[in-house]
């Protein structure tokens, strides 16, 4: 299913039918403030595990990120210090990923990592989606190393295309980008730039 959605005023009825497609455990493709991204609830194991097959990574071994709504959102999943914080508040919403280390209340199939990527995206769609959930989703890109024509990642209709069979929705939240986030360690006060993206740190 192609579902378009505005990100100026995104239609609350719209994010509800998205919101229930993450609860039944199905697989979104959704926008966000750089490359599309392809998600599920993460208290949805059985979501997780497909999305991890469908890329061909162990959830064990492989960074995954959450998508959150706002730094509050964050907390409750992993541990932030002062500083940490204060780099996340002047930064985001934005292009980035902060790798931080993860506390006891993340979901069963993440227990054994000591880490997680954490997105807040500038994108007012994903947010709401979020933000009505009640707990962030799971996100990899829809990148493929095997497959990297750059329409099929930045063209809504192209991706539903390529897609449709594998996911249960794709949001049409108008052209994506190619850059991906900036990637930042943040598991010490000394934060480490791993992988510069669209995002500039300020």
């Amino acid at each position: 299913m192609l579902l378009k959605i505005y990100p100026e005023n995104p239609n609350p009825k719209e994010i509800t039918k998205v919101v229930e497609t993450l609860r039944n455990g199905g697989l979104i493709i959704y926008p966000t403030d750089t490359i599309y991204g392809l998600g599920c609830d993460i208290f949805n194991t059985k979501g997780v595990e497909t999305i991890c097959k469908l890329k061909n990574i162990d959830p064990k071994k492989v960074n995954l990120s959450f998508i959150c709504y706002d730094l509050s959102h964050i907390s409750e999943f992993a541990k932030v210090s002062n500083n940490t914080f204060k780099l996340m508040k002047r930064n985001l919403p934005g292009a980035f990923t902060f790798i931080l280390e993860g506390n006891h209340h993340l979901p069963k199939l993440f227990k054994e990592k000591k880490t997680i990527g954490i997105r807040v995206p500038d994108n007012s769609i994903i947010r709401a989606i979020v933000k009505e959930l009640g707990n962030p989703i799971l996100s990899t890109s829809v990148k493929d190393a095997n497959n990297p024509i750059s329409e099929y990642i930045t063209d809504p209709e192209l991706i539903h295309e390529k897609f449709e069979e594998t996911v249960d929705m794709v949001i049409d939240g108008g052209y994506g980008e190619l850059a991906p986030s900036t990637v930042v360690d943040c598991t010490s006060d000394d934060y480490q730039i791993i992988r510069q993206g669209k995002g500039i740190l300020i």
